[in-house]
């Protein structure tokens, strides 16, 4: 397994995932984005110091995505989001994608803190998100719109200071 930066030619991948209503309904986004416009975005944010987007590997395989977006450098905190592709879930690359961008956004970009949002109703993410040592701080009501009906979410965050090696 390993972590990548996304290349322009990972975005038929990208596209694939974006396209997937069940996967990102998990994001709270809008499915359904064409290849032409996922094209203008990579172009747009290439040399965007806000975000970093890295490709999870396993061999040959491209199994998922993951991102450190909304990255504040005066503040020092960023968003993590991760997509593994439904056929590779349960198989430790979400831990491993976590454990990755989670030692990045600290140990290179000196991040203080790392946050992310996550459907209340979403146990599997939520378990392994605390197991990366991320703490839910609060409830968001109905912070989401998806799939017909607004979403509760949790705002979940890990200090640098709780970070464990």
């Amino acid at each position: 397994m390993k972590l990548r930066a996304l290349e322009i030619t990972d975005l038929p991948f990208v596209h694939e995932l974006n396209n997937e209503y069940s996967i990102m309904s998990y994001w709270f986004e809008e499915p359904y984005e064409s290849l032409t416009e996922l094209q203008y975005l990579f172009d747009k944010h290439l040399l965007d110091e806000s975000e970093r987007r890295f490709i999870v590997e396993d061999e040959d395989s491209i199994v998922g995505i993951v991102e450190l977006v909304e990255i504040n450098y005066i503040h020092r905190n960023c968003e993590i989001q991760i997509i593994i592709k439904p056929e590779f879930s349960s198989k430790g690359y979400a831990k491993f994608a976590f454990e990755k961008a989670t030692s990045y956004a600290f140990d290179i970009l000196n991040m203080h803190k790392l946050y992310l949002y996550v459907d209340t109703d979403n146990e599997k993410a939520i378990h392994i998100y605390k197991s990366q040592g991320f703490k839910i701080e609060g409830l968001l009501i109905e912070q989401f719109y998806t799939n017909g009906k607004y979403k509760d979410a949790y705002i979940m965050a890990l200090l640098k200071s709780e970070y464990i090696l």
